[in-house]
């Protein structure tokens, strides 16, 4: 195994330009070689392509690799020739003259990797199992096969006819996100219940996580507009529960001077690939999308990802922020949470279907937002990962939550419940509280109970905020069965006659910016000298001049990553050049002179 391994070493730094791998991929890498099934958790960004890549380049034959979308063959495609690597797709964006001479190719061996969607791996299976050197078969995100998965896709169901028709093919499954129950089906599905499951820590340390509770409306805009001047010139996602409010938020964004387009399912296909083309090209900084986006999408510098509301379940959250910071340097999440986010997907949740199962994952998504101890320790565990620690870069781990003897507060919203006889909702009980002249309050009369404007000195997110508080503690409930209005718990009335006390945590408009993270990952963009990040940006251009003169995404020219290291080592000459971090056999030959001459210009100015 030891000649395997130093094989597999070799082929990893001659087209990838790495000279070690990931905890678990050379473990995976030879078991596939050894001709076994796998199942294969990595989170995004963690190496799962190399785990079948590696074995394709490393053995006769040609990998077929089960992909779902065809934006995202072309990219991992394009990314491998780059590379030096022979690999193509057969799709039906192509000719079917194009495809064939595609196929003829793999008989000739001329091709190690051949991407393909799952419909037209089942539609043409005797072609692909006559005589065909098929040396493994990769399916990715393969939690789509599963009905427990939270991105169940029918055209995936009937993959589990690829191992009765290839028994003696190893088949490798890969996914960044999948629960307990959805790993089980993925190997029952697929037909390898024997699979040796391989799964990698599910942490992201580059990303930090934040959650903001309460803050609605134009106050969410001001916050968005001033984290994205805060990430000036990084490409960043926002994250919108319905269509129309990504064209919305696209739309006040651009009024704002900030470089945003909409995507979601329901646009053309042409403009949905224009504008996934302009954001991976660096041409758009911003995307504000619904979750139709990102599955396609491979850009290592995605720097930052906002959910304007909550996401419906743990896993696609983590899957979403996943697509920031996959090229290991620091990357933020950010997620904004209110009672109406809850509201609408409860709806969703009863009517998918699975309502008690997809009503439980939202609850467990809830109650991650609410969190006061570290988020990312509740985010693992829900993956079953041992996290015994606190991260020390999320909100609740640098502003642990200040209590205080919040009675009073309550009692001044639970009366005003009580005096409109149980009938109103979180807005209109805002609205009486802070002594709105809104018609709705005025019409119903609400301008004359006592406790009209007795909170008038909170504004509305500290409100939304502690009434969020109180709905957790039991102080109230909603019904929903009665137009959404709050009602009293036992627990609450005990509060509002002063038998209890309640301790709140105290609001602050600004808790996940007060203090910065207590650690920050290697190769943060904020701890580079100014001189060194001066000629990083000088570098990205050039990236971003290569990238469009050859037609490929900048990414796939060379990662943030690796144009920091470059920044910092700063390499004259091809040698230097050629022994960075990432920088592959094919790559030193096409970009050392153009990266390594801007170098030398910037020294010489220094």
């Amino acid at each position: 195994m030891q000649d395997l391994k130093r094989k597999a070493l070799a082929v990893l730094k001659k087209f990838y330009g790495y000279d070690s791998f990931h905890d678990m991929q050379y473990e995976v890498i030879e078991h596939v070689m050894n001709g076994h099934d796998a199942v294969v958790l990595m989170p995004t960004g963690g190496g799962k392509s190399m785990c079948y890549q590696i074995p394709a380049l490393l053995q006769p034959g040609c990998a077929l690799v089960v992909s779902p979308l065809l934006a995202l063959m072309k990219d991992q495609v394009d990314a491998l020739v780059a590379n030096g690597i022979p690999a193509a797709a057969v799709n039906s964006q192509q000719s079917e003259a194009e495809n064939r001479v595609i196929i003829e190719n793999v008989f000739k061996q001329n091709i190690k990797l051949l991407y393909i969607s799952p419909e037209r791996l089942i539609a043409d299976m005797d072609q692909w199992s006559a005589g065909m050197p098929i040396s493994l078969i990769a399916i990715d995100e393969a939690h789509c096969i599963s009905h427990w998965g939270h991105d169940f896709r029918p055209e995936y169901s009937q993959l589990g006819l690829v191992k009765r028709r290839f028994p003696n093919v190893p088949v490798i499954a890969l996914t960044a996100t999948a629960d307990r129950l959805t790993r089980i089906d993925i190997g029952e599905q697929l037909n390898i219940k024997d699979a040796r499951l391989f799964i990698k820590s599910f942490d992201r340390p580059n990303i930090s996580l934040n959650v903001v509770s309460g803050v609605t409306g134009r106050e969410k805009l001001k916050r968005i507009v001033r984290f994205i001047e805060n990430h000036r010139g990084q490409s960043g996602i926002i994250y919108c529960l319905r269509r129309d409010d990504t064209e919305k938020m696209a739309q006040n964004l651009r009024s704002l001077g900030i470089d945003a387009q909409a995507f979601h399912a329901g646009m053309a296909t042409s403009v949905k690939l224009r504008v996934q083309r302009d954001f991976i090209n660096d041409d758009v900084q911003v995307i504000c999308a619904t979750i139709a986006f990102g599955m396609g999408i491979d850009k290592s510098n995605v720097r930052w990802v906002i959910h304007s509301n909550m996401p419906k379940n743990i896993e696609s959250y983590y899957q979403e922020i996943g697509r920031a910071g996959r090229d290991g340097m620091a990357a933020d999440a950010l997620m904004f949470y209110s009672f109406g986010d809850v509201k609408t997907l409860m709806n969703f949740a009863n009517d998918s279907g699975q309502a008690l199962v997809n009503i439980e994952k939202l609850n467990r998504m809830q109650q991650y937002a609410e969190a006061t101890v570290c988020r990312r320790r509740m985010l693992l565990s829900y993956f079953n990962e041992r996290f015994d620690h606190d991260c020390g870069n999320c909100d609740v781990c640098n502003n642990p939550p200040e209590r205080f003897d919040g009675t009073t507060l309550c009692q001044m919203a639970l009366s005003a419940i009580v005096r409109t006889k149980e009938k109103v909702g979180f807005r209109l009980l805002i609205d009486i509280l802070r002594g709105s002249r809104k018609s709705e309050v005025v019409a119903g009369g609400f301008d004359k109970i006592k406790t009209y404007g007795v909170g008038h000195d909170f504004s509305n997110a500290m409100w939304n905020a502690y009434l969020l508080q109180m709905l957790q503690l039991g102080l109230i409930y909603i019904a929903y069965e009665d137009e959404d209005h709050l009602k009293i718990t036992d627990f609450g009335s005990e509060v509002l006659y002063g038998k209890r006390q309640v301790m709140l945590s105290r609001f602050y408009y600004d808790s996940y910016e007060k203090k910065p993270a207590k650690r920050r990952p290697q190769l943060a963009l904020d701890d580079a000298s100014s001189s060194d990040m001066a000629l990083f940006e000088k570098l990205k251009l050039t990236r971003k001049a290569i990238a469009k003169a050859r037609g490929i995404a900048p990414y796939m020219v060379f990662s943030d990553k690796v144009l920091m290291v470059m920044a910092q080592e700063k390499p004259v000459t091809k040698a230097q050049f050629g022994t960075l971090y990432g920088v592959a056999e094919a790559k030193t030959e096409l970009y050392w002179r153009q990266f390594t001459s801007v170098i030398r210009d910037h020294l010489k100015g220094s």
